[in-house]
């Protein structure tokens, strides 16, 4: 099986190709703007690198957030559109599950782990993960001093691997908490398709539902509201 994967939606854009239980292409490149010039040239590359053509796809992965709600619409559009021109299937992999599968096997140990991303305008995206790296909780967009009570009577207490390019942020705030010690832990900060990728194969190869197509995970407003004429005329 060939499977496609895509991110644009944080502060990266990457495109992976795996086939056959191995990826076999990949290019990454940390980014806060640029995804939609820099995405379509990394696809083309990562097929010629894999010597593989659109019509030799058998399904597509992409990352459904949360995340920056431009960087994120950028994804799912060219992931959406490539599906439906080849008749594909359309995998969604939330942010958060890709960077708690991006941990390298045993670096976490037995620990439980707190995924944070940063989410802009002071809050973050979080979600919790046992050490089999299965969710702990639904993924959230807190303030920092809301962490620990949306964590109690979810998380054990204890160490508690902190991931993310927002993981120090999480850290300091639960650094006076009796429950959790925050604990680093050595794993990229960002999505990677190259993750996305197996995700979405795993998936797929088990039998997952892959229709409808997934949707964008949105856990807040975008940060770009209609303001003066363009307000008015949406609410006639």
């Amino acid at each position: 099986m060939r499977l496609l994967a895509l991110d644009t939606a944080t502060a990266a854009c990457s495109v992976a190709l795996w086939r056959d239980g191995a990826i076999v292409a990949r290019r990454f490149q940390a980014m806060e703007r640029g995804q939609a010039e820099a995405l379509m040239p990394m696809l083309a590359a990562v097929l010629a690198e894999a010597r593989c053509g659109y019509g030799d796809l058998d399904a597509i992965g992409v990352t459904v957030g949360p995340g920056a709600y431009t960087g994120l619409r950028i994804g799912l559009a060219a992931a959406r559109g490539l599906a439906l021109a080849a008749a594909l299937p359309l995998i969604g992999v939330t942010t958060l599950e890709a960077v708690a599968h991006g941990v390298p096997p045993g670096r976490a140990g037995d620990m439980n782990l707190l995924v944070a991303l940063d989410a802009k305008r002071a809050e973050l995206y979080l979600q919790p993960f046992d050490p089999g790296l299965a969710p702990l909780a639904a993924p959230a967009a807190l303030l920092p001093a809301a962490i620990e009570a949306a964590l109690a009577g979810r998380v054990p207490p204890g160490r508690l691997g902190m991931i993310g390019s927002a993981a120090a942020v999480a850290s300091n705030a639960l650094g006076g908490s009796r429950s959790y010690r925050p604990v680093p832990v050595d794993a990229p900060p960002l999505p990677d398709a190259a993750v996305v990728a197996r995700r979405a194969a795993a998936r797929l190869e088990a039998g997952g539902a892959v229709s409808p197509p997934p949707a964008p995970l949105y856990l807040r407003a975008p940060d770009a509201r209609p303001t003066g004429q363009e307000a008015k005329t949406r609410r006639k």
